[in-house]
């Protein structure tokens, strides 16, 4: 049974504690590929040893006994760790429903089988664009788009349903037409055309990666138009776009809240509350030195900005503060040097201002793709064996 331990709202503005339903199981940060968007930390290469298969194991017993349902194998590029069948295969003995999220590089189709044979749900994969050129110098690999090509169709081929995932920026988002083509052309049932989110790599490269506001509403208004198409002719294909944060006026309910759905298990075993959160200067709590139901409900890391206590002005005293918990702790702290913040993406901050000089600079900046800051030197990739 799921521990349903949770506390009580109270006068003094204490949230109840919710279930942890969703565990991020990062499982690597390893990966072939050198996109300037990655989220994962800047000094990667220099997190602690990885989590065992073993570890891994206790971890996911653990989650389901506290309620999670659903589990996700990330990265870096969670095809690099060898045990990844195995893991999966635990992971659907204890219940979970399972998914993969991929590049696709390092996939083949024996792996689809060993996978599917150990009851995955379900896999998305990535994109970089929907140009071949484009993809493969943002990905840092001369095959990358082929390789996602193929094993898009394999993973249709054996019976997943097909979900898409497009990191749209500026330099790709001005082809939003091509890209859902694409996307039908593969028969995708789901596909998130998310614009980026400015953490790990793409906070680094946000004057090269931001869109215009104009690129934004064309690309908005294309995706709708394709939706009311695809509606007509009773299609089954959804699309979902995303827009960032920059340009709303309003942050969104990061992760539905602190600590209140999501939970995140970085490669060395710290535990997030968000896959963003390991950058703030707070002492998260480790799966090696405590079990999850001690991390969940008693660590520091993991009550610092649940319920609304923690909050400055004017966040405490807004009434929408229960729609958006004050926005992103981890925008907060990258914008301001300050996660107790108001996110400045709200324009009641009173740090605002950091968010409309953004906007203006992303009007005026011509970097070329070759100019960003890539994940990886091109030297010393770690490259992902079939």
């Amino acid at each position: 049974m799921p521990n349903t331990g949770s506390s009580s709202p109270d006068a003094a503005g204490k949230a109840e504690v919710g279930l942890p339903l969703w565990l991020l199981a990062e499982l690597t940060y390893r990966c072939p590929l050198q996109c300037p968007y990655c989220s994962n930390p800047l000094d990667f290469a220099r997190q602690g040893e990885e989590l065992s298969t073993a570890q891994w194991f206790k971890v996911m017993a653990e989650a389901r006994e506290m309620g999670a349902a659903q589990i996700g194998f990330s990265g870096g590029e969670p095809l690099v760790r060898q045990d990844l069948a195995e893991l999966i295969r635990e992971a659907r003995r204890l219940g979970f429903y399972t998914n993969l999220i991929t590049s696709g590089i390092g996939l083949t189709e024996s792996k689809i089988a060993a996978f599917k044979d150990a009851g995955l749900d379900h896999i998305q994969i990535s994109f970089q664009a929907s140009d071949e050129q484009v993809n493969n110098l943002l990905a840092g690999s001369r095959k990358a788009f082929a390789q996602k090509l193929e094993m898009a169709r394999a993973v249709k081929a054996h019976g997943y349903p097909m979900v898409l995932n497009f990191v749209t920026h500026k330099h790709n988002i001005d082809r939003i037409d091509r890209i859902i083509e694409l996307c039908l052309a593969l028969e995708a049932d789901f596909v998130e055309l998310a614009t980026c989110q400015f953490y790990g790599w793409a906070e680094l490269n946000r004057l090269g990666l931001l869109p215009t506001r104009e690129q934004l509403q064309r690309a908005e208004r294309i995706t709708n138009e394709y939706r009311a198409r695809l509606k007509a002719q009773g299609h089954p294909c959804k699309l979902i776009f995303v827009t960032p944060d920059y340009y709303e006026e309003r942050p969104k309910a990061c992760m539905n809240g602190w600590g209140s759905v999501f939970l995140t298990v970085t490669p060395d075993g710290t535990a997030l509350p968000c896959h963003g959160a390991r950058q703030l200067p707070v002492q998260f709590p480790n799966v090696r030195d405590h079990d999850l139901q001690h991390i969940w409900y008693d660590s520091f890391g993991f009550n610092r900005f649940r319920g609304f206590d923690w909050m400055p002005e004017p966040c405490r005293s807004c009434d929408e503060k229960e729609k958006d918990f004050g926005g992103c702790r981890c925008q907060a702290f990258m914008l301001t040097g300050d996660a107790s913040k108001a996110d400045p993406v709200c324009a009641k901050s009173p740090d605002h201002g950091i968010i409309l000089k953004a906007r203006e600079e992303s009007e005026h900046s011509a970097l070329t793709i070759e100019q960003l800051t890539f994940r990886n030197e091109r030297n010393s990739q770690v490259i992902a064996r079939g």
